[in-house]
């Protein structure tokens, strides 16, 4: 896909093209990658959302906006948003990833997109890349006012054991698999206090760290239930 189209369908037209095509560029085509402008472009989104979180739920407590964000930022809803523009299509791959589907996968689709909107802010402004943002997460921010924020595992995990008076999980990355390019982490997740290991893996080591979670929510659950 042509970037003027991209553009198009993003509502938002570049000074400087060459922005947008750095970041558009993933790692596996060599030194020169959209990796600085995912750095920015993380911390500009959250920004975003934060502050247009605060000032619609005035009565959200620090816990229900920051799960509210988590929903918001997290992988799925940023490759779902880019699935929803065809951003894969505007890629630029190396043969590997293009080989392995690197156009759809969840996490390069998300990274690209924060990237994306890096080089909106350093070609604008921050209330320019702001109306981007909510425009792009228009139907996710008008799903959140429909039904509650959900709790992510390890929240749920750690109210849980906080509960039972246990100890908090420790997490540890204990392996990384694959090429740099799809880099995947393995996460232990331990509670000493319950006797509770269990082990999550994913393109990222938060999101690795979260399936760990749920697997030892599960346990705790099940060994709830046995002991009851």
């Amino acid at each position: 896909m042509p970037t003027k189209h991209l553009q198009q369908v993003i509502n938002y037209r570049f000074t400087d093209e060459r922005l947008l095509e750095a970041a558009l560029r993933h790692r596996s085509l060599g030194s020169i990658h959209n990796e600085r402008l995912e750095f920015l472009g993380d911390s500009v989104l959250g920004m975003v959302v934060a502050q247009t979180l605060f000032q619609q739920y005035p009565d959200a407590s620090e816990g229900e906006l920051t799960r509210l964000r988590a929903q918001l930022v997290r992988q799925e809803t940023l490759a779902t948003v880019s699935r929803r523009l065809d951003l894969g299509r505007a890629l630029q791959l190396g043969p590997a990833a293009g080989r392995s589907g690197g156009a759809d996968r969840s996490s390069i689709l998300a990274d690209a997109l924060e990237a994306v909107l890096a080089a909106i802010f350093l070609d604008s402004d921050f209330q320019t890349v702001k109306r981007v943002v909510l425009c792009l997460l228009e139907p996710e921010l008008a799903a959140l006012s429909s039904a509650p924020p959900e709790k992510d595992p390890k929240t749920r995990l750690q109210e849980a054991l906080q509960g039972e008076g246990l100890s908090l999980p420790i997490y540890q990355v204990i392996e990384t698999l694959g090429l740099p390019h799809e880099r995947q982490f393995v996460v232990e997740c331990a509670v000493s206090s319950a006797g509770l290991i269990a082990h999550g893996r994913g393109a990222s080591r938060k999101a690795a760290e979260q399936e760990a979670a749920a697997r030892a929510f599960r346990q705790l659950n099940s060994t709830q239930q046995r002991n009851a």
